[in-house]
């Protein structure tokens, strides 16, 4: 069992909002998922500028300055940070794969969580109360976000196995359920040169998702090719820099219901988490039938 929200602001002004409404939310799932947490948020703008890279280390005393002092100087690429404990956003015009081959010689070697002009992710092993916490959710800024409360029933827990899980650039998908074919599926992508970096099932389903979005399909046509490929139940819940997307399996055993109002996109895996949201007395509530694809563009 797991929790997944995820909330898009369709008006500008709501978007200075988006962590107070959305961490609620997420608290209100702690139960569902109390081992991990995480969540990516998308900034709201032009997408202009360099890209973005979330990083993380476990040490929560990790030196970032001096990351950022060895980064300049090894690299020759100009770049600023910004820092909450474990956690950093470092900003550069370098190209992501001559930032991961410098990661790999850096030593500790901070782990990438997301790349992408608009996305940021923190996450990490505990309790989410204490994750929303020290990562300040409430006052967080933004157009739209995905967040998940995680109980392990696969895989180890440890951040790296904490959704959501990013592929390519702006690109996220947090997930409830279990997937009975993760390793099949995981073969068939390295075959293609595809990497990665855990044994989760959801990372194969973000991997596959994102690979058939960058062989030139639709977000819907790789989500159709995905309920071909993916043996298992679950709801997933996935960002792009200017849409939010949900989809449930053919038995749609896994729990999702929507609030839309003028307003916002509100998603959760129950409906008392989105209770507190303004005017949701008159939202349109539903709940995804299986393998249909809702979809929400800024």
């Amino acid at each position: 069992m797991c929790g997944i929200v995820g909330l898009l602001m369709k008006r500008g002004e709501d978007r200075r909002n988006l962590g107070r409404f959305l961490t609620p939310m997420f608290q209100c799932m702690a139960e569902r998922g109390p081992d991990s947490a995480g969540l990516a948020i998308f900034r709201d703008g032009d997408g202009g500028g360099p890209r973005r890279f979330s990083l993380f280390i476990p040490d929560r005393s990790f030196d970032w300055q001096k990351l950022l002092a060895a980064f300049r100087q090894q690299t020759g690429a100009s770049a600023e940070i910004e820092a909450v404990e474990n956690h950093a956003v470092l900003t550069s015009a370098i190209d992501p794969a001559a930032l991961r081959q410098w990661l790999a010689e850096c030593d500790p070697s901070p782990q990438l969580l997301s790349v992408g002009k608009y996305i940021n992710v923190f996450k990490d092993q505990g309790h989410p109360d204490e994750i929303a916490e020290r990562f300040d959710f409430p006052h967080l800024t933004g157009s739209h976000a995905v967040g998940h409360t995680r109980m392990a029933t696969e895989s180890a827990v440890s951040p790296g196995h904490a959704h959501p899980f990013t592929a390519g650039e702006d690109f996220c998908l947090v997930h409830n359920g279990s997937l009975s074919n993760p390793h099949m599926l995981r073969r068939k992508l390295e075959r293609q040169g595809l990497q990665f970096e855990t044994d989760n099932d959801t990372e194969a389903a973000c991997r596959f998702i994102e690979w058939r979005m960058r062989q030139g399909a639709t977000l819907d046509h790789a989500l159709h090719s995905a309920f071909h490929e993916l043996d298992g139940f679950y709801t997933l819940l996935i960002a792009t820099g200017d849409q939010l997307t949900i989809v449930r399996d053919a038995f749609a055993c896994k729990p999702a219901v929507v609030a839309e109002t003028d307003r916002y996109v509100a998603i959760s895996s129950e409906f008392r988490s989105l209770a507190h949201l303004p005017e949701v007395e008159h939202a349109h509530i539903f709940e995804p039938l299986p393998e249909e694809i809702h979809s929400w563009k800024l």
